[in-house]
């Protein structure tokens, strides 16, 4: 009888690299959680987006190593619900707890309201992002990979992060911040369970050659973010946010049969 060929069973173990990405992006999303309880919400922003760094570079280092593995990709989900959603939900409600404070002294009401408020729209933010989870490890054999249905979570983060970040720099006013920042965290999760197509840019070839203007619009960002963070941000997440609504309502426009003109009578 022939021995088995040891070299084709199964490998046991995990790949180190992409996992120690996936970890530092976890840690990030927990730290974003610790900063906004200490009451430093700018750090917390900012740990956001590295854990949206970290989330972004696993992946690709997967790939390009041929080391992805079904744990390397629960692990990353598990981390996704961490860093992209509980922790922009935690962010967005103790900022909000910081300000109800401020409008129940200046107004002596009104604070259970706001409250109740403030936890319903960031739990709805993190139970979209659980569910948008889900709903993409359950059809990411069969969708179409230029496009993501529903607001990837990264982005939805980032935006409620950038918002965040924006309101704590510019010290708004405690009543009139309370309502934009639960909005945003509200729509940002209704976007992320929604169906709406977005852009995955995953069809981009990094080797090809390409024009001088592709280029300039791939680097002028990064090159103007640090000019004023909060507010770059915010605008370049909330451009990519309101994409999807925007083409599905030109698409519907462009499918709209156009009425016939009367004839000659």
């Amino acid at each position: 009888m022939e021995e088995p060929n040891n070299n084709t069973a199964p490998r046991r173990g995990f790949y180190l690299l992409p996992n120690l990405l996936t970890t530092a992006a976890l840690f990030s999303g927990f730290y974003a959680v610790v900063a906004a309880i200490d009451g430093n919400f700018e750090r917390a922003a900012i740990a956001i987006f590295v854990a949206m760094a970290f989330d972004g570079l696993d992946g690709r280092v997967a790939r390009i190593t041929h080391t992805e593995t079904a744990f390397g990709k629960e692990y990353d989900s598990l981390s996704d619900m961490v860093s992209f959603g509980l922790a922009p939900a935690i962010v967005a409600y103790q900022w909000g707890v910081a300000r109800i404070a401020e409008a129940v002294s200046e107004t002596g009401r009104h604070g259970v309201l706001w409250s109740r408020l403030g936890w319903l729209a960031t739990f709805f933010f993190a139970a979209s992002v659980a569910l948008r989870l889900a709903r993409f490890n359950a059809r990411s054999s069969t969708q179409d990979k230029r496009y993501f249905e529903g607001l990837p979570s990264p982005s939805g983060a980032a935006l409620v992060a950038s918002f965040i970040w924006l309101a704590w720099e510019n010290e708004l006013h405690a009543v009139l911040g309370l309502a934009p920042v639960f909005v945003v965290t509200a729509l940002s999760g209704a976007l992320m369970v929604s169906r709406f197509s977005y852009w995955s840019f995953k069809q981009l070839n990094w080797r090809n050659p390409v024009s001088f203007l592709y280029l300039l619009a791939v680097v002028l960002p990064f090159v103007i973010i640090p000019i004023d963070p909060p507010v770059i941000l915010f605008t370049l997440f909330g451009v990519y946010a309101l994409s999807g609504p925007v083409t599905w309502v030109w698409r519907k426009l462009r499918r709209r049969p156009r009425r016939s003109l009367p004839g000659p009578t």
